[in-house]
């Protein structure tokens, strides 16, 4: 099952994953971008897609894509 994840060592905070879908990733204390828990699953999503897409730094991952598709 592929999983959608925040890949720590790129993020640079630039929060654009927030901004485009709130309902799946959330912003820690420092300011990097982390996936909700629950929220793993959700890679199909259209926000989702547009946070991946707008990402500056490439650093929002699906785990297992290959299997989802």
């Amino acid at each position: 099952m592929a999983e959608l994840y925040v890949d720590q060592s790129r993020c640079q905070g630039h929060a654009r994953c927030y901004m485009l879908a709130p309902e799946t990733f959330m912003i820690d204390d420092e300011g990097y971008g982390f996936v909700r828990e629950g929220r793993e699953g959700s890679y199909d999503e259209e926000n989702v897609r547009k946070a991946i897409r707008n990402c500056p730094e490439r650093a929002i991952k699906i785990r297992g894509e290959e299997e989802a598709k």
